[in-house]
């Protein structure tokens, strides 16, 4: 027998989770089918885990480095990793609860299946067959390998959250933000932490102030970074250590070898192929900005499409087209300019808005301004180690609108969240400057920049 829905959300990662409580919320009967665990990636493998991992490793940089300024003896007698990732587990296990008791308050029936599609309108998953006449996909994404020789020695992020033991050494291959934030991490805890690159430096897709600094910061710290360096094989010794062998002859031998070299959609096993589902030439669904498929009535949000990946837009998302299709607001959407984001490196950067790059390519060199700041932090006053926080502000026209605004340092993860507002706004330098800054702190440097 055949079951009927209003809704079936496919994935029970942040974006199908948020579209389904929220179909649910207004009366839409609605079916969450989700095979692993709830909470999608950045629960189980993502953000969660990882904010957790950074957090330690941050404690234990300034435990080691900051405090004696201060006039602590804080020797650090013992660091059980095992107690972290079992503390990490439990918390992440208190967030499935959380999860499944927001999905009974909306009346959400979450079946503990992977789904495939039938037809347009059926899902079969497991033994039993599901109808609806809205369909979301939700699926996310997956670590993507490298195709290289002895690759399987190697471990992805997903495997790192699986580690019980810190390695001693460690290489982390990738150029973007998942790769920044484990050789962070992983640095942070007291390993011994090679980052190695495809091209001359990493984070290519944000401003090039953030990407040159985050290596400076690094290298001052310890990590051995490696530019230009393609892996051609990986080698298990007799011994258990693993030998990374490069293109350009560069050899490193570790414990412990993580990839962090991007992500793919989990596409390939949805039978997409019995409906009219368009993907593109990576495997992301084809959407447009409310969300729809080539498809009427099957819809898509999150990793999934390939747009931004974070966990906050697609929960957006997902809200947004439960908001469109079952309270409605037609013209419900989210638009996708101008979103901040944070990553966690060792210091974190936050950004939002137009690199300089993209602000000359969009608007000409000769329209744009720019205003920088670096500055000490009021935190490293008493030690020995300055740590500096660099701001960069990309401002356009006679008006100096703020079209983007890219900051490194000490708290600055905690600080964007409000200028984003204000960028989005449709903020302008003079906005800032009648802004009084709040003293002594890191985010007044915001508003007095000249």
């Amino acid at each position: 027998m055949v079951k009927t829905y209003d809704y079936i959300v496919i994935g029970g990662g942040s974006g199908g989770i948020a579209s389904a409580n929220r179909a649910g919320m207004h009366g839409a009967k609605v079916l969450l089918l989700e095979g692993g665990a709830i909470g999608g990636t950045c629960v189980n493998v993502g953000c969660v885990p990882k904010k957790v991992m950074w957090q330690a490793s941050t404690m234990r940089e300034m435990l080691e480095r900051d405090m004696a300024g201060y006039g602590f003896d804080a020797a650090i007698r013992s660091f059980d990793f095992r107690k972290l990732v079992q503390n990490r587990e439990e918390y992440i296990e208190f967030l499935h609860t959380a999860y499944q008791r927001g999905l009974d308050s909306n009346h959400v029936e979450r079946v503990n299946q992977y789904a495939q599609f039938i037809d347009e309108q059926t899902i079969k998953a497991g033994e039993e067959t599901y109808t609806a006449p809205n369909i979301l996909i939700a699926v996310g994404g997956r670590p993507k390998k490298l195709g290289i020789p002895g690759e399987e020695y190697a471990i992805d992020s997903n495997g790192f959250f699986a580690l019980e033991e810190l390695p001693k050494r460690v290489v982390v291959i990738g150029a973007g933000y998942v790769a920044a934030e484990l050789a962070g991490t992983v640095l942070g805890l007291g390993s011994e932490t090679h980052w190695a690159f495809r091209k001359d430096h990493p984070l290519r897709s944000f401003d090039e102030m953030l990407s040159s600094k985050a290596v400076e910061h690094y290298q001052k710290s310890g990590m051995m970074v490696h530019p230009n360096a393609v892996p051609k094989f990986i080698e298990k010794k007799e011994s258990g250590e693993l030998l990374i062998c490069f293109e350009n002859g560069m050899d490193i031998t570790a414990d412990c070898i993580i990839f962090g070299t991007g992500r793919e959609p989990n596409t390939d096993r949805l039978g997409l192929e019995n409906t009219a589902v368009q993907l593109d030439e990576k495997g992301y669904v084809k959407v447009d900005k409310y969300q729809n498929t080539t498809q009427k009535g099957i819809y898509a949000v999150g990793d999934v499409i390939g747009k931004i990946d974070l966990t906050p837009v697609a929960i957006a998302a997902g809200r947004r087209l439960s908001e469109r299709l079952f309270n409605g607001k037609t013209e419900e959407y989210l638009d996708y300019e101008t979103i901040p984001t944070v990553i966690f490196t060792h210091p974190p950067i936050g950004t939002v808005g137009l690199t300089e790059k993209e602000a000359i390519a969009k608007y000409g060199k000769e329209q744009i301004k720019l205003y920088r700041s670096t500055f000490t932090p009021m935190y490293f006053a008493l030690g020995e180690y300055r740590q500096k926080c660099d701001i960069k502000m990309v401002c356009v026209g006679q008006e100096e609108k703020i079209v983007g605004l890219h900051a490194i340092g000490l708290g600055v993860d905690e600080m964007l969240q409000g200028f984003a507002v204000a960028v989005k706004m449709g903020a302008t330098k003079k906005d800032f400057d009648n802004t009084v800054a709040i003293h002594p702190t890191g985010a007044e440097e915001f508003v007095t920049m000249r």
